[in-house]
């Protein structure tokens, strides 16, 4: 191995330290309450030395998001790779989902990121295009199963897929952030499981933007609850 791949495999190796100990502080104070010199003990690294690899604490946080992408996205390959038809691959797509919520609870709440526009300002244009490719990896493998099943007759033509994507993708969330944060609340004090509204919400979704042909087939494949 030349001194240029040595050196190379060397500050990769460092940035992955740097990326795991992020994950940690992260994980137990969130981004607002944790601080770079909490990350640098953590990595037993100087604080300089995490922003010769990283320009700020909003994107080295991007940088742990990205594992999270980079997990959901594999959960979501292989979980459609053993799934025969299109049908199964969508219904499968949504099972992951809510698997990784369970699995990888923390990574999921990160994601909430994205959402706050204030906090963007001080990510750079180079870690934002990072993050944006692993996020088109997961948008275009969902848009890619939806756009198949409008091909095969299965899913509505009057309904882009990439708006199908947006509805199932925003509902899902809205009612996995709810179980997430309140669902002691809406149980306790309510009488809802919110478990049982996510399922609800998904049958009712995916039924609305099905074709008769497409209905009939998802009804073979799953028993929706009558109430």
């Amino acid at each position: 191995m030349g001194t240029h791949e040595r050196k190379e495999r060397e500050k990769e190796q460092r940035r992955e330290e740097i990326v795991n100990a992020a994950t940690k502080v992260f994980f137990e104070k969130g981004l607002q309450n944790a601080t770079m010199d909490e990350i640098a003990e953590a990595a037993e690294l100087s604080k300089g030395t995490i922003y010769l690899y990283y320009k700020s604490k909003e994107d080295l946080y991007l940088a742990v998001m990205n594992v999270g992408s980079t997990i959901l996205f594999d959960m979501f390959d292989n979980a459609v790779a053993k799934a025969p038809s299109t049908l199964e691959r969508l219904l499968i797509l949504a099972d992951s989902y809510k698997e990784f919520f369970a699995q990888h609870r923390n990574y999921f709440r990160m994601f909430h990121f994205l959402q706050n526009q204030q906090l963007h300002k001080q990510v750079s244009p180079e870690m934002r295009e990072i993050s944006q490719l692993h996020q088109q990896r997961v948008w275009d493998l969902a848009v890619g199963i939806l756009r198949r099943g409008v091909e095969e007759g299965l899913l509505r033509r009057d309904v882009d897929p990439a708006e199908m994507a947006v509805v199932l993708w925003s509902a899902t969330n809205s009612l996995l952030m709810q179980i997430d944060y309140q669902y002691e609340h809406w149980k306790h004090s309510l009488g809802i499981d919110m478990e049982r509204v996510l399922r609800h919400s998904t049958n009712l979704l995916l039924e609305a933007i099905m074709t008769e042909a497409g209905r009939a087939q998802y009804r073979r494949h799953v028993a929706v609850p009558v109430a």
